[in-house]
Formats: structure tokens, sequence, C-alpha cells
């Protein structure tokens, strides 16, 4: 039965249905609905993904805010790799599914309440679970605005929620965006940057709200405070000692990172360990928990390591100015039964260790200790772990100047004490620095510690370690997906003068499967089933090799199944009825030449996201290039073949 429809008396206006003229309070249901409507023309005006953006921040700050606070109330995997490879153009399964978001923040809430036995941080995770809600927040955006999925919007949104993932953690939005930038992605947009920083801003401010509104602090502060020297925090000389403090940093980084990929890649092949990861990981994991807990018992060697010390204090107390070696030379304090809030320096001493002996003996397990910690299929982040030990090699040199020049350095005259927290500070941002291969570590130490003095030292000391790292080994991130097997598109490095002589021509795949448009339905139909690649060159004629276009496998299978009634039983077909009957095909935006440069490709490859592309000579398709071509041919330029 039709709706009943009328009109108001005396009203001209469109029709109403009459249960709406006769139900209760009409006009005021009337008023409502066009308030909302009008509310809703006027927010989305501005854009709505702003809107989304800011929700997202909150939403992330909220999380990290009550997981810290659960953890602190009850004393697999990073995700950034794999992000990496999402934002390069390839598709990852159920990596974005809204439905592994409980079970990533319960594994992480295990991680971060083993506080120092693990010695894990969250930093990837949370950034894993950024672009999940990013993700699952998008798909509400197109379904509210009613719009087409676009792929280009999603990576926008995923780009973001990288950055707020890291600011929600640390509080620092400006490190965050930068961080994200660097570690992401070879080529960012500049719309991509000023979202980052809107949806970073919110999340990092909502986070350090949450602590004044709990009573944890006064006001908005910094997550690690210091008492630095402001006037003179550091003497001309003290330069080149924080630049071989970034030499050093470099260097040990090189040691980690092969050692880390190293291990990690004889696990997953080894026959007992990968056997173990594949069936029982909890077993794996239970085991690999009791040898890191065996070695940081604090009552055993834990007394040697600070492990009574939560992550939190270890940067507290290792960024203290002051020289412990120096309060301990002419006095021998006792080791506390327990950790004593004022004087937590104490856990880096011990009697018959001294400071020099625990930061070291701190240094040696904890490299092999952080490298078994990664293998261990649990959600972890390994940033945090790594900033910690850098520090820890910035303080075990701060300690050893302080001692080597009690008085300070003397510089025009005027003597001030050598800062080993400074030191820290810069080993800090130097190692992670060198790990990642990000600069954007110095600026995040300066948004943790809210002091800016050391910026210069800091920097040089940051940029001394990438020299080195950059040039030897490929970053943590780059490494896991090495060993994951993750689909990657490795950089070219700029010191390899004969990358510039290297053209498409030399190591592009010329067996390319092309069909043409006069090409009969039993040949197309024995192409399709003997090959199984995606999509199909298609050309003009099979005498003139013409690249008009792409077909899809998937596509052209369907037309070939569907087939058109109308065609005579002993009718000559060909592909060209297939076209017209409605088969769809894609124009060919990009093409490369022979005579392209490797340098040119690569970087088409990285801008755009690319998978493949035709490799086409007077139009005629020749060939096409490939991930497996590009790296093969990166491969050559660090390793040339030997001659035949």
């Amino acid at each position: 039965m039709e709706e009943l429809v009328g009109l108001r008396e005396g009203s001209s206006g469109d029709p109403v249905t009459l249960q709406e003229l006769w139900g209760p309070c009409p006009r005021i249901r009337r008023g409502i609905r066009g308030g909302l409507e009008w509310l809703k023309q006027k927010l989305f005006r501005v854009g709505e993904d702003w809107y989304f953006l800011m929700t997202l921040g909150v939403l992330m700050a909220l999380i990290s805010y009550t997981m810290n606070f659960a953890i602190g109330r009850v004393v697999r995997g990073s995700g950034i790799p794999e992000l990496k490879t999402i934002l390069s153009g390839v598709v990852l399964d159920d990596y974005l599914d809204i439905k592994n978001f409980g079970a990533k923040v319960v594994g992480l809430s295990c991680t971060l309440a083993s506080g120092s036995t693990i010695f894990l941080g969250k930093v990837g995770p949370f950034v894993h679970l950024s672009v999940m809600i990013a993700a699952y927040l998008g798909r509400v955006r197109t379904k509210t605005v009613g719009e087409p999925e676009n792929k280009i919007k999603q990576n926008e949104m995923l780009v973001a929620a990288a950055a707020v993932g890291v600011a929600t953690v640390f509080a620092a939005p400006f490190s965050g965006v930068l961080f994200s930038i660097e570690v992401m992605s070879s080529h960012f947009s500049v719309w991509d940057y000023w979202r980052g920083f809107f949806a970073a801003t919110c999340g990092a401010f909502m986070f350090r709200l949450l602590a004044v509104f709990n009573s944890e602090q006064e006001t908005i502060t910094s997550l690690y405070k210091t008492s630095f020297r402001v006037d003179v925090p550091f003497d001309l000389p003290e330069i080149f000692f924080f630049v071989a403090l970034g030499g050093i940093c470099g260097i040990a980084s090189c040691a980690y990172l092969f050692c880390q990929r190293t291990f990690l890649g004889f696990v997953k092949t080894n026959r007992f360990s990968s056997k173990l990861l594949a069936t029982s990981k909890p077993l794996y994991s239970a085991l690999a928990a009791l040898v890191l807990a065996s070695n940081t018992y604090p009552p055993g060697a834990g007394r040697f390591l600070a492990s009574r010390l939560s992550m939190k204090e270890h940067l507290d107390t290792l960024f203290d100015n002051r020289s412990w070696a120096l309060m301990t030379r002419n006095s021998s304090p006792p080791w506390p039964e327990e950790p004593d809030p004022q004087n937590l320096w104490l856990e880096w001493y011990h009697p018959r260790f001294t400071v020099f002996g625990t930061l070291a003996f701190f240094l040696v397990m904890k490299f092999w200790m952080l490298i078994l910690a990664t293998t261990i299929p649990i959600p972890a982040g390994y940033f945090m772990p790594i900033f910690i030990f850098g520090a820890a090699i910035g303080r075990l040199l701060g300690e050893a100047l302080s001692v080597a020049f009690p008085e300070g350095i003397v510089a025009g005259g005027v003597v001030n004490p050598i800062m080993p927290g400074g030191y820290a500070l810069a080993g800090a941002a130097a190692f992670s620095g060198a790990v990642t291969h990000t600069i954007s570590t110095a600026l995040l130490a300066f948004e943790l510690t809210g002091q800016i003095v050391h910026a210069l030292p800091v920097l040089m000391a940051v940029l001394a370690a990438n020299a080195i790292a950059q040039n030897c080994q490929p970053s943590f991130y780059d490494g896991t997906i090495i060993v994951k097997k993750l689909p990657y598109l490795p950089r070219i490095l700029g010191r390899n003068i004969g990358s510039h002589r290297v053209i498409v021509e030399h190591f592009m795949n010329g067996a390319v499967t092309t069909l043409a448009k006069d090409t009969p339905l039993e040949e197309v139909a024995e192409v399709v089933t003997s090959t199984d690649v995606a999509e199909y060159a298609l050309v003009e004629s099979t005498e003139s090799q013409i690249l008009v276009g792409i077909v899809r496998r998937a596509q052209l299978v369907q037309a070939l199944q569907a087939g058109p009634p109308s065609w005579a039983p002993g009718q000559q077909r060909c592909l060209q009825d297939v076209l017209m009957g409605g088969c769809p095909t894609e124009p060919v935006t990009l093409q490369l030449s022979p005579e392209t440069s490797l340098h040119q490709a690569h970087n088409l490859f990285e801008l755009l996201n690319l998978q493949s592309l035709f490799v086409t000579s007077r139009g005629r398709a020749v060939g096409f290039v490939s991930w497996v071509e590009m790296k093969k041919a990166i491969s050559n330029l660090a390793n040339p073949p030997a001659p035949k």
C-alpha cells in the first residue's frame, strides 16, 4: 500500500506524509531535522577529513594513556615494517583489519607489564594500532559522505596515523611527524605533512592533558624532566667528544643491526627454532622470557643491570646531570635493599662493580638480550630499548670524561663541570637514529626533555652516527623486511657511480605476454590457462605489436566464460569480439623506454607506488619491468656477477 501524502493547509511547499502531519510535535521534529542538516553542511564545508583526523589523534591518546595507567597500577612484532610495505603499494591481507585491534592491545599490555624483564616498548605496535583505527575511520568516512573507496585517501590517513602513533607515545608531535616521514616513505606529500601535524598535535595534547586531569602533573610538561645547565651547557672543546660519541654509536649500531638481522634469520631458518615458532609460539616465547628473566633477576645478575627500574626510570636516571663517578669517588654508599625514589641513580652503582662496571655490564648484556627479545612473537616496540641503550653509551662516555676532567674543560679561562646527562641525551638520539636511519631522533630528544640547550652537539652526534650506519647496514625496519621476505624496493646507493650508466634495456624482462586484438579466441584461452600473470599487454595487431592498453586476467576470464549468445557455432571469433562485448580495458598511462635509466625508473616506482611497467620501443611492447627486475639490477650493482 502506498503511503498517503498531502499538503498542509495554506502551504504551497512539497507534499508531506500524513504520518508527519498527524504525528506528535511535527513542527519541533521538522526543526530538529533541519538543524541537523544545517550543522552537517557547515561542519563538512571545511573538509570532513579534518574532523576524522582530530578524532584519530584523541582516540590514540586515550588508548595510550589508559594503557600507561593500567600498567602503572599492575606493576607479534612491531608493525612498522609491514606498514612500510603497504605504503609502497603492496596489499597485505588482514593487516589493517580492526578485528586484530583487541588482540594487539592485550598482547602489548602483557609485554609492557613484563617491565625490565623483556625490556621492550610500544612505539611500533602503537603505530599499528593507529593505522588500524585510521583505516576503520576511513571506511566510516566514505560511508558517511557516500563516496567510493579511494586508495589515495586511504594512504593519506595511514601516513597521518603513523605520525599519531609516535606522537601519542612520547607526546612529541613534531618529531612524530618527521619520524614517520623518514621511516615510512622516500617521497612525501606536503598535503600529508599538514594533515599529520594536525592529527599528531591533537593526540599529543590530549595525552598530556589526561595527566593533568589525573593530578599527575600540575600543567602540560615534557615527559622526561631534566635540569641541564642553561647558561653554559657545554664548552666548545666538548664538541669533539660529542662527534666521537656519534661515531661510537654508529659503529655500535652497525654491530647491533648485523647481529640482530643474522640471528633473526637464523631463528627463522634453523630447523628446531623454526618448527618451534611454527607450532608452539607460546613455548618459544616462554623459553626466551625465561632466559631474559634469569639474567635480570634483581638478587642475581640483575643488581648490576639496574633491573629494578622501569624504562621511564632508566631514562630519568641516565639523564641526570650529576656525575655519579665523582659522587662515589670518596665514598662507597651501600646498594639499597629497595629502590630509593629520591636516589634512583644508586641502582647504577654497586660497591663491587662501580658505576663504570655497571654501565659496561649493562651494555654488554643488553646487547644480546635485546637481540633475543626481538625474536619473541609478541606485540612489542623496539625503539625505546635502543633509545635507552644509546643513553647508556653516552652516559658511560660522559662519566669517563667527568673523571678525566673533574674540574671541567677550561675554555676562555672559565671552567664548567661536565654534565654526563648531556652525553646520555646525545647517545640516545645518535644510537636510535643510526639504528632506524633517521635524523628526527634529535628533535625527539628535545621534545622528550623539554630542553634544547644541547641542540648543536646532539644533532652533530646523530649526523655522525647516521653517516656510518647508512653506509654499512640497512635500517632496523628494512632489515626486518628483508628477513621476513616482505615485498620491498631497495634504495640505490648514491655513491655507486656505475648505476647512472644502467638503462632499462639491460635488466628488463623481454618475455612479455601480449594479446593482439586479432588473436583467435582459442589462442587467447590457451594463453590465459597457461599463464598466471595479473594483466596482459593489449596490442593493436599480431604484426604491429603496438601497445594500446591493458586487460586484466580476471576480467578477461569472466568475459570468455560469459560469451555473447549471438555468436554462431562455426563463426571465427577473435579477442576484438570479446572486447566489444563489454570486457573492460585500461589505458597505458605510463610506460618505460629501453633507454630510460635505472635511476629514473626507480624514482617512478617509488614516487607512484608502482608494481610493474611495460617497456615500449616506438610504440611496440618489447618487455616489462617489475620489482623483481629492479631488485636484481640493484643487487648486481652492489655485487656484480662473475663474467661468463
